[in-house]
């Protein structure tokens, strides 16, 4: 049991929570915090599995030829990182971003590629990227800075959909592709493309979670709400956004009168009539931003979103390094996704082991990937952006 499982039993029992103390901190530097009751309805206690973490990092094995540059790319020797999970015929398939070394005049692209696992612990590449930028009608948008950060559900008829952000180099967009086998993808373009005349296209958006059911068999189901798709996104604050097939997403704005619960910063402020369900908190970890973690949990209880979230010490968590990613949970009501119900106070996950702390950015956990697996939950995330990592719990 890490000191975080220790500290978190404490706190879901209603006992004062002591100190989330890193392993590399002194006792001078504990922070108390208070305690947290009644989390019954988040999924807490995960552990890190240390026998073999990182499961994945960068290789010089995947090769294929670059459409665009038409040359011979190891598209994933840099950094291995932000990976999806979904299980299908009784495996864990990853689609995770890879990065290539950046030798001139070959500048660094992001390409998304597939492993699978009997385990869910140990994984077998395939030696070529399954969704990149290519001389199609998405290029404008995807090169040179490439395919990001995917998340993947399924429809009830099997069909996948991966929300991803394009990043042509400037801005990054939210875009979606769609699959039958998870290797032959379909891209769609911007989620936003027709909504509100366009005008959401060339703003910066990402990190698309779409709510969905998680079923016994580990399949990620997208669920309607009220007969609309819903999907939580963004990564300054957190927006939502409704569909009605998966594929076009319209943002939720504000209603007349309404005011952002927030001062707007960032890429927020370029778009200040949006609807924000989940701010930033002054004072605390996710003071920075706050960014859609795994496909959103229908549950009983509400809807469970996990999110990641930076920190900046002058206006957050004075106990954290600057910039420090760690990740977090809140609960919307299941029949109204834009209403709150509950937030934990704290962090339940953050950089403690040197492929977490230190690499292409440091001090990073990015959650991104979670599946119902052989009687367990996995979580995958991104450490440090650089390598890929797990942790699990048992499904009660």
């Amino acid at each position: 049991m890490t000191i975080f499982d220790l500290n978190w039993r404490l706190a879901a029992t209603g006992l004062a929570l002591t100190a989330l103390v890193s392993c590399n901190r002194t006792d001078s530097d504990k922070t108390s915090t208070k305690p947290i009751v009644g989390d019954n309805w988040a999924l807490l206690d995960f552990t890190k599995v240390d026998s073999i973490n990182p499961i994945m990092g960068p290789s010089t094995v995947g090769k294929f030829q670059d459409p665009i540059l038409k040359q011979t790319i190891m598209w994933e020797e840099k950094d291995v990182f932000n990976p999806a999970v979904v299980v299908k015929d009784g495996k864990v398939y990853m689609l995770y971003r890879a990065e290539n070394m950046v030798r001139p005049p070959v500048g660094k692209t992001s390409r998304i590629g597939l492993a699978s696992s009997t385990d869910g612990l140990h994984f077998t590449r395939m030696a070529e990227p399954v969704l990149y930028p290519d001389y199609d009608d998405q290029k404008r948008w995807e090169w040179p800075g490439g395919t990001e950060d995917p998340r993947v559900v399924e429809d009830d008829k099997g069909t996948y959909y991966m929300t991803y952000t394009a990043y042509d180099g400037d801005k990054a967009r939210l875009h979606i592709a769609t699959s039958k086998d998870l290797m032959k993808w379909t891209k769609y373009g911007n989620v936003f493309t027709q909504a509100a005349g366009g005008k959401y296209v060339d703003k910066w958006t990402k990190s698309g979670s779409i709510v969905s059911r998680y079923e016994n068999d580990g399949r990620i189901v997208a669920a309607k709400i009220n007969g609309k798709y819903w999907m939580y996104w963004g990564d300054a604050q957190i927006w939502l956004a409704t569909s009605d097939d998966l594929i076009h997403w319209t943002p939720i704005e504000m209603a007349a009168g309404e005011k952002p619960p927030v001062p707007l910063r960032a890429q927020a402020a370029t778009m200040p009539e949006l609807k924000i369900v989940l701010p930033t908190r002054e004072g605390k970890f996710d003071s920075d931003l706050v960014e859609s973690g795994p496909p959103a949990m229908l549950t009983d209880q509400g809807i469970r979103l996990i999110y990641n979230s930076r920190n900046v010490p002058a206006i957050g968590d004075k106990s954290l390094p600057e910039g420090t990613y760690t990740a977090a949970q809140a609960l919307f009501d299941k029949n109204d996704p834009t209403k709150l119900l509950k937030r934990l106070d704290n962090y339940f996950m953050r950089p403690e082991k040197p492929y977490e702390t230190t690499g292409q950015v440091n001090q990073v956990v990015f959650l991104e990937g979670l599946v119902r697996f052989q009687n367990k939950w996995l979580m995958y995330y991104g450490t440090a952006d650089s390598k890929i990592a797990v942790a699990t719990r048992p499904v009660e």
